[in-house]
């Protein structure tokens, strides 16, 4: 308590004397606060990704599919978790929720909790929920992107990009809450902390009380309590550099809640809210990152950046383990298997890259050479109980007692990569474009045998990654682009009997995509197009008994995307995909479709402005018919879900009031959000159903 009150005093005391320091200024100035804390709504289009290329470079000249999702469609939305956020990108389809934190599929690839997001560039372990409060946007990189980052999933990476200090003082509060009593506050405070601006800060508090309409045997709801806390401090080097710091810390518990269950006639046992979870059960995330940036420009044509960051979350989950029986589906009853676990990761990531541009040979190269490298160290500590709890429906057993610090054999590992890269986009003229690079990496990680015997060095590997792609402007507004491109993942090595281990090579995946952008109506709307061919290999499978790597999964596709402004008054958001997503090679899943991977999907949120004042959304939001588990035994319907909203705000010299309302499921859609995509003893569970209707409001006041 006593550090969340102190973080909060400071960033109110930060407040008052930014806005001391500028009480003089003229009122022009003072306009000019108000205009860069307001989103235009020019926002709705952005027209850059720094994580795509790692290089300041247009949408219209990289050779990939993007998809940005700024920071105005989440405030419109209120928006609070990462899911809220990805729903505005059909290319991305949900899991499993449990555990606190969520998984995501992306081209119809699952998401690595390891190697899946970035957080301004760097690889980010994202095993909790992750907190969007404090990004200016999200960027949803599609296809296989090892070239720039190493080991990464086929579908791609999503790169959350974090808010940065102004110059001008900004201070925004705001609180948001709900019909079932959730709330959330927050403080946003920005601006220059020396009369010249060369040194620029901002701090992001944030305190969140969540509450749901699952209950558990007790009748009790379950609650969420949540802390962020993000700061960052930038300086002006003279001329030659820029310097940056940042921090962030996020704690957050909450009973367990590990879904609901469906038979094999896609029939929910008991009800959508009945969590089979005890209330003793919670899990409990304590996160911290911290990380630094250095830009030097070396002269016009040449700049380095050097950054790292370092991440050490700590979770302690103490879980009932719920499980079902073979009379599961006749009488609702199943088993509990408790067990008290901590767990403790430690990731340190590095980049140091140098851009360069310059004219050879008649056509001029924009160049990126760089390496980039992580740290991984993982320990755990459990105790589990002795037995399983026999449970009928409406029971919660005693808990019983068990202490995590009684295990004095703490499990262990640890793998680092460091890769190196080179990346050229060649312009010959203004029609013609090309984007040609290579990567080497070297893994080195700890393998493990049967009796969990540690050797050392065991899954050590080396790969290389090339990406190419070729871009063709038939006028100055659109582009047509063509690339391929490949990504690879470690993995754990093939153990065929209790004392041997043979090597293994990491599964690679390649890509094939087609696509093209067009700005229109002035440059204000964004529309993209993409067709993709992704195959992943070396899946592990079992042939005879014996584990190859000869499994195969292909996903061919086709999206599309628009967003920006339509009208002077009406601004649009929308994406649509189909995917073939099909395991072509597989001991278990032969031609089967993967878990929460819709054939067809489709967003689009909108807001169209009755007056400089008042503006009214809407949302679309549609998944198709998908499967609950790999081996396709249940079918989940399609859904369509609509949100609405309302906008007012208020304007005055000293502060400006900015009022929502929101309805999220306007029409009480019933429907399963995702999945954990396994059968149990004829039982799909780690089902997750959406929100049912809910009213939010929010108040915001920005000085």
């Amino acid at each position: 308590m006593n550090f969340k009150v102190t973080t909060i005093c400071s960033a109110v005391a930060f407040a008052l004397s930014t806005s001391a320091v500028h009480a003089q200024e003229t009122d022009t100035q003072v306009d000019e606060t108000i205009v860069v804390h307001a989103q235009s709504f020019n926002d709705y289009k952005v027209d850059s990704a720094t994580g795509a290329m790692r290089t300041d470079t247009s949408m219209l000249d990289t050779a990939q599919s993007i998809n940005v999702i700024p920071e105005i469609v989440l405030e419109e939305q209120l928006a609070t978790t990462l899911g809220e956020a990805l729903q505005n990108d059909a290319s991305v389809s949900a899991g499993t929720q449990k555990w606190n934190r969520e998984v995501f599929y992306l081209r119809g690839f699952e998401l690595s909790s390891t190697n899946g997001y970035l957080r301004n560039g760097h690889s980010l372990f994202t095993h909790y929920m992750l907190p969007i409060e404090t990004l200016e946007s999200i960027e949803v990189i599609k296809g296989p992107s090892s070239l720039l980052y190493g080991r990464t999933a086929p579908g791609g990476l999503i790169n959350m990009v974090s808010k940065k200090p102004t110059e001008a003082p900004q201070v925004n509060v705001g609180t948001n809450f709900d019909d079932l009593g959730s709330a959330h506050h927050h403080i946003d405070v920005s601006g220059k902390l020396n009369e010249s601006g060369t040194l620029r800060g901002r701090t992001v508090l944030v305190k969140q009380d969540s509450v749901e309409s699952r209950k558990y045997a007790t009748g009790d709801e379950r609650e969420r309590d949540r802390f962020l806390g993000y700061g960052v401090i930038e300086a002006d080097l003279q001329d030659w550099g820029l310097l940056s710091f940042n921090y962030e810390k996020t704690s957050d518990r909450a009973p367990l809640d590990t879904g609901a269950w469906l038979d094999l006639n896609g029939d929910v046992i008991g009800n959508r809210d009945m969590i089979r979870d005890a209330n003793w059960s919670f899990i409990d995330n304590d996160v911290e990152n911290w990380g630094a940036d250095l830009d030097i420009y070396i002269n016009s044509q040449w700049r380095a950046n050097l950054s790292y960051n370092s991440q050490d979350m700590k979770r302690h989950r103490y879980d009932s383990s719920p499980k079902p029986t073979g009379q599961t589906s006749v009488d609702g009853s199943y088993t509990l298997s408790p067990f008290d676990r901590h767990d403790t990761w430690k990731t340190q990531a590095f980049h140091a890259d140098l851009h360069g541009e310059f004219s050879a040979l008649d056509v001029d190269h924009q160049v990126l050479v760089g390496m980039n490298g992580q740290f991984y160290d993982y320990e755990q500590l459990v105790v589990k109980s002795g037995s399983s709890i026999n449970v009928s429906p409406g029971e919660n057993p005693a808990n019983p007692g068990l202490d995590y610090k009684n295990d004095d054999s703490a499990y262990k590992s640890e793998n680092n990569y460091y890769g190196f890269y080179v990346q050229d986009l060649i312009t010959f003229n203004d029609q013609w474009q090309a984007l040609v690079g290579g990567r080497y990496d070297m893994y080195f990680a700890d393998g493990t045998t049967s009796q969990n015997q540690v050797v050392k060095g065991a899954n050590d590997s080396e790969s290389f990654s090339p990406k190419a792609g070729i871009i063709y402007h038939p006028t100055y507004n659109g582009s047509i682009y063509a690339n391929y491109s490949e990504s690879f993942n470690p993995v754990d090595n093939v153990v065929n009997d209790d004392t041997s281990i043979t090597e293994r090579k990491p599964e690679e995946s390649s890509q094939y995509e087609l696509g093209t952008k067009w700005e229109l109506m002035d440059s204000r709307v964004l529309l993209t197009g993409a067709i993709f061919d992704i195959e992943k290999r070396n899946i592990s499978i079992k042939e005879n008994g014996i584990t190859t790597q000869d499994g195969i999964q292909r996903h061919v596709g086709a999206e599309i995307g628009s967003q920006g402004q339509i009208s002077d008054k009406w601004f649009v958001m929308m994406s649509g995909m189909y995917l073939n997503a099909n395991y072509d090679k597989h001991d278990q899943y032969q031609d089967k479709v993967p878990a929460n991977v819709p054939e067809w999907s489709g967003s689009v949120w909108t807001r169209y402005s009755m007056t400089e004042s008042t503006a009214f959304n809407i949302g679309m939001f549609y998944q198709g018919e998908r499967w609950a588990d790999n081996a396709n035994t249940v079918k989940l319907d399609d859904y369509v879900r609509f949100d609405t909203g309302a906008s007012h705000s208020i304007n005055s010299d000293y502060v400006n009031w900015d009022f929502r309302f929101n309805i999220e499921n306007l029409f009480d859609t019933e429907y399963v959000a995702g999945t954990g995509g396994s059968v149990s003893n004829d039982v799909v569970t780690d089902v997750h159903y959406g929100n049912e209707r809910r009213f939010k409001f929010s108040v915001n006041a920005t000085f």
